[in-house]
């Protein structure tokens, strides 16, 4: 038996074949253990309805129709939402996965629709806005879930980039951050209680591990994960549920004005 992502503490990500996990890679994390280890710490009940955001070839989404009988609404902005309905179709789920194109800043979806909304290893390229929480959370019930899994910090740099990390660290890592960040850049909106914010228990040894296994040719990665040992690298996993009662604001989308016209120069004496 292939023995390639089998570990003891994902049960259900276990049962899955490694050439379909391979197959659907689209990022530098293993989606499913990810998704595992959030939907741990989540009240997922049959028939809940779920976004899935940043879901990439949809295997999260995939995943969490068949471990625990959600509704879910696969949206990508990146990855071909045909391509994903064909995966979708194939695994057997057409009846309860969705696949979207949408960017997560334009989500087409009516306010108060989802029961949960959970990320995987996607919502740093968006989520660090400072705006965004109160554009996201319109779309779950109040009392809903929010849950993000993913690369980053087990404690935030400060200053500059740590010697060991520097041949690999590139200017758009600056999204990565810490669970104490997190926890404050959403408690400061009042829109989330948080119910967790913690780091995976040597999630950089299956950071690494998943390179290894999918794009060992990603050297720089690899070797500044084994040079870091989890000082500072590694998965973090924030959840909360939107605060009731407090009124989040509409995006703006435009702004209503009527030209009237008015002399361009004053006029000369």
């Amino acid at each position: 038996m292939d023995k390639r992502f089998v570990l003891q503490h994902f049960p259900r990500s276990s049962g899955y074949h490694p050439e379909w996990v391979i197959a659907g890679v689209s990022g530098g994390a293993n989606p499913l253990w990810l998704t595992e280890w959030l939907a741990g710490v989540l009240d997922l009940r049959p028939g809940m309805r779920v976004l899935d955001l940043g879901c990439g070839r949809a295997l999260s989404s995939i995943f969490l129709h068949r471990e625990f009988g959600v509704q879910v609404w696969a949206t990508d902005l990146w990855f071909s939402a045909t391509e994903n309905l064909q995966r979708i179709r194939d695994a057997g789920v057409e009846d309860g996965v969705f696949p979207i194109h949408a960017d997560a800043r334009s989500l087409p979806f009516a306010a108060e629709f989802f029961d949960a909304i959970v990320s995987i290893d996607s919502f740093v390229y968006y989520g660090t806005d400072d705006l965004y929480l109160n554009s996201l959370a319109r779309f779950v019930k109040p009392g809903g879930w929010v849950g993000i899994a993913g690369a980053g910090l087990r404690r935030e740099i400060e200053g500059s980039v740590p010697e060991h990390l520097r041949e690999w660290w590139t200017p758009d890592l600056w999204c990565l951050h810490s669970p104490a960040w997190w926890r404050q850049h959403w408690e400061r909106t009042g829109i989330m209680d948080i119910e967790l914010a913690d780091t995976m228990p040597d999630g950089w040894q299956l950071w690494r591990d998943w390179h290894l296994a999918v794009a060992p040719d990603n050297v720089a990665e690899i070797q500044a994960l084994e040079a870091d040992r989890g000082s500072y690298l590694g998965y973090i996993r924030v959840v909360g549920r939107r605060v009731a009662g407090v009124q989040l604001d509409e995006p703006i989308v435009s702004v209503v004005t009527q030209y009237t016209k008015r002399p361009l120069l004053r006029s000369r004496e």
